[in-house]
């Protein structure tokens, strides 16, 4: 941030040697991709299918393509589909140490490979030094660090993989801590029960759903003269909008992204 307010603006980087993350990101590779993967997870409620970050062959491409598909296929029997952004406050540093461990002793992990990296995350303290004061020392025990080598994919196991949809027919898509619920119209009565649900799910994984941020917009099939269906009324305290931006990319709510383009060239003008 580039003018921090409050203590809760500074955030830790990390400044481990690159030796050191080029055995995490080997360990990833080598024990915990192939760990998401074991029967052993799913039978322990864990599923990495619908999270397309921190994991091989995942992209933002293939994320925002897979949404938009499975939207465009639910508008081909239903009259709208909702689809909310869920936007989770500071969701990197409320992982708590604990419950990460917990989860990855779930996994078909070799005992030497799941003790180190509960070394890893052990014994970590922190002080901050601003304005000629230093703080006092203290423990931490709730962060997973986005620039290093383990932290990344250790978010998906302690968040992503146990969030599901409550529902046959709805979805969820997740890219890191970026999360989309997808409600076809059939299910419309069902969507208030889904963010409840999501909500639980972030206090019990100390993350804070922030409805305020959140968005929620409803494309609707075009019927043969033009009319839209009768849309419902927005849920609970969410903000509906007429676009909105997909890790990335702009769509509206005629699945276009004419103002995605629109975007790009004007930005692209203003550098000439």
């Amino acid at each position: 941030m580039t003018h921090p307010t409050v203590p809760s603006d500074f955030r830790p980087i990390s400044v481990t040697p690159v030796w050191s993350r080029s055995l995490e990101k080997c360990v990833v590779r080598r024990y915990i991709y192939p760990a998401l993967r074991h029967p052993l997870a799913l039978s322990a409620g864990l599923n990495f299918d619908d999270q397309f970050a921190f994991r091989p062959s995942g992209s933002t491409t293939a994320a925002v393509i897979a949404l938009l598909h499975t939207v465009r296929s639910m508008l081909s029997s239903n009259e709208f589909v909702h689809v909310f952004s869920f936007y989770f406050s500071k969701a990197f540093d409320t992982v708590r140490h604990e419950t990460l461990m917990n989860k990855m002793a779930t996994l078909d992990l070799p005992d030497n490979i799941f003790n180190w990296i509960r070394e890893f995350f052990s014994d970590r303290y922190h002080c901050t030094r601003y304005a000629g004061k230093c703080s006092l020392v203290t423990e931490i025990k709730a962060i997973v660090i986005q620039e290093s080598g383990l932290c990344p994919v250790s978010y998906n196991i302690v968040t992503a993989a146990d969030l599901h949809r409550l529902f046959t027919g709805n979805r969820i898509f997740k890219f890191a801590d970026d999360t989309y619920l997808v409600v076809p119209a059939v299910n419309s009565s069902l969507q208030l029960q889904e963010i409840t649900h999501i909500q639980a799910w972030a206090a019990t994984n100390n993350l804070k759903l922030n409805c305020s941020k959140s968005k929620e917009i409803i494309f609707a099939a075009r019927g043969k003269r033009g009319h839209s269906a009768d849309l419902p009324p927005p849920s609970m305290n969410i903000e509906r909008v007429s676009s909105l931006r997909v890790l990335g990319v702009i769509v509206n709510d005629q699945l276009s992204t004419a103002d995605h383009v629109t975007n790009v060239l004007a930005s692209c003008n203003s550098l000439l």
